[in-house]
């Protein structure tokens, strides 16, 4: 379905262009990706990625490293807080013993090396290709390599712009599809059975499109009402902290949220071993979300249906919604 939808959005390496590309202020939207993995150490990834960018390897600390090149900085780490933390302060000691560097070892097993991408102009994401060519060359492994730990790759997409409109459209447009984009990405188990990438709760899916004419607080507000937590697949609190960070902090209570203007998608499973498998596949369906956002009456037309769609204390059938967002999709690539 979604290729029919894209025929026309298509850049010539295979990255959708969503319908709005540029901010408010004229220049171009960015889109930063955050690709978690294992079987690699840091400091083989991190070779890797300096490889694959021509770019200059700076070892920060055991456990983080940083490759700058010419589309950005380039941070690689392992992803574990505690291990950071104590890897920070060994490097203030200077301490040549590093005791954390036997602790990543031991962490190998259950902890995920995690590639940060710098933010990079639309019209440029092809070049992020060779980046997972390379750690698929050296033998990075996806989510399905681990039973236990949820690998998943992280889209940041810029917004277009802060205004309430802007984000109560995307927040509509992605209540609306949510279970079709599970589907979608096909998930995988242990992803969906973990509290990181939780749907939207169907009061949200329902309420959202009951506010009118929403202000930018109406928008955070009601939100966090209902998803005072970074564990959602569209994680809005990196942008709203962005806005006004206090009420985020307050909210949540997670001094970990870090603000940023950005979608912080975090649904599609990491496939960085597959074969064929880049960046565009995720980034393509997440454009789906920036089509219909894009779209004004097809919000309004779905959403009408969506909340006459209820059976009671049953809610609404997920299938059958799926079955009418594939419709939809089909009745627009058509048209």
């Amino acid at each position: 379905m979604t290729s029919a939808l894209r025929a026309d959005m298509l850049l010539a390496d295979g990255f959708s262009m969503p319908p709005q590309t540029h901010k408010r202020d004229g220049s171009q939207r960015r889109v930063g990706f955050e690709i978690e993995f294992s079987g690699l150490d840091i400091d083989t990834a991190s070779s890797a990625v300096a490889a694959a960018t021509s770019g200059t390897l700076e070892q920060n600390t055991s456990s983080e490293h940083t490759v700058h090149s010419d589309l950005g900085a380039f941070a690689i780490e392992v992803d574990w807080q505690f291990l950071k933390k104590q890897a920070r302060e060994a490097a203030s000691r200077d301490d040549k013993s590093d005791w954390t560097v036997t602790l990543r070892e031991l962490a190998k097993t259950f902890v995920p090396v995690e590639v940060v991408c710098p933010p990079i102009p639309l019209e440029s994401l092809g070049e992020l290709d060779i980046v997972t060519e390379s750690l698929r060359e050296q033998g990075a492994q996806g989510t399905e390599a681990s039973l236990v730990s949820a690998y998943g790759v992280h889209i940041n997409a810029e917004a277009p712009d802060l205004n309430a409109e802007t984000l109560h459209r995307y927040l509509r447009a992605f209540s609306l599809l949510q279970w079709w984009l599970v589907r979608e990405h096909d998930v995988d188990i242990a992803r969906r059975a973990s509290s990181y990438v939780r749907n939207y709760p169907e009061a949200y899916l329902h309420s959202v499109h009951e506010l009118r004419d929403p202000t930018q607080a109406d928008v955070m507000e009601h939100y966090l009402d209902h998803n005072a937590t970074r564990n959602r697949a569209l994680d809005m609190l990196p942008l709203f902290a962005e806005i006004d960070e206090d009420m985020v902090r307050s909210a949540t209570g997670d001094d970990r949220i870090g603000s940023r203007p950005t979608f912080h998608y975090r649904l599609p499973d990491s496939r960085v071993d597959a074969e064929g498998w880049d960046l565009s596949i995720p980034w393509n369906k997440w454009c789906v979300v920036e089509a219909l956002a894009a779209d004004p009456e097809s919000i309004e037309a779905l959403s009408a249906e969506f909340r006459t769609s209820s059976r009671g204390p049953l809610g609404v059938s997920k299938e059958e919604w799926i079955a009418r967002i594939d419709q939809w999709l089909s009745d627009r690539a058509s048209a």
